[in-house]
């Protein structure tokens, strides 16, 4: 899951109550429809800071709550407001994610996408910049051995 530092960062998390908080304001179907269908409490997520300086991933997260609808839609004075989406018939959904660590260093997109074990992966894809995006076992386990 992604975010720019400047609207929330891996930082924010770690200080929100109880280090968690909830992931609102995806605004794209195809990354709603997984965090609706596919994220499931005890899912870890890599948290991947993103429209910086030195994009990439900073840390872990935990799924603590699954798909619920998201609250800013319905608000006229939250940034994320959707006139068209209405309580009985949902169109956002959030999870809660709690903190579990900062890598013990930046994990560079450039990084990345020099490593041959991640070629297939889809954030290194042309043209996949989704907020959510599904990460390979072997994937994520690799990803850990560069820290």
């Amino acid at each position: 899951m992604k975010s720019e530092p400047s609207e929330f960062s891996i930082d924010d998390l770690k200080a929100s109550p109880k280090q968690t908080n909830m992931w609102d304001g995806v605004r794209n179907y195809q990354a709603r429809n997984m965090i609706r269908d596919s994220i499931k409490k005890g899912d870890l997520v890599f948290f991947y800071h993103s429209a910086c300086a030195e994009p990439g991933i900073v840390g872990i997260m935990e799924v603590v709550k699954e798909a619920y609808p998201d609250p800013t839609a319905f608000d006229p004075d939250e940034n994320h407001f959707d006139p068209k989406s209405d309580p009985e018939d949902p169109r956002w959904f959030v999870v809660d994610l709690k903190f579990k660590r900062k890598l013990k260093r930046t994990l560079s997109l450039s990084e990345l996408k020099a490593c041959n074990q991640l070629s297939e992966m889809r954030l290194l894809q042309r043209g996949n910049r989704l907020s959510v995006m599904p990460i390979e076992d072997a994937e994520w386990d690799f990803i850990l051995s560069l820290e």
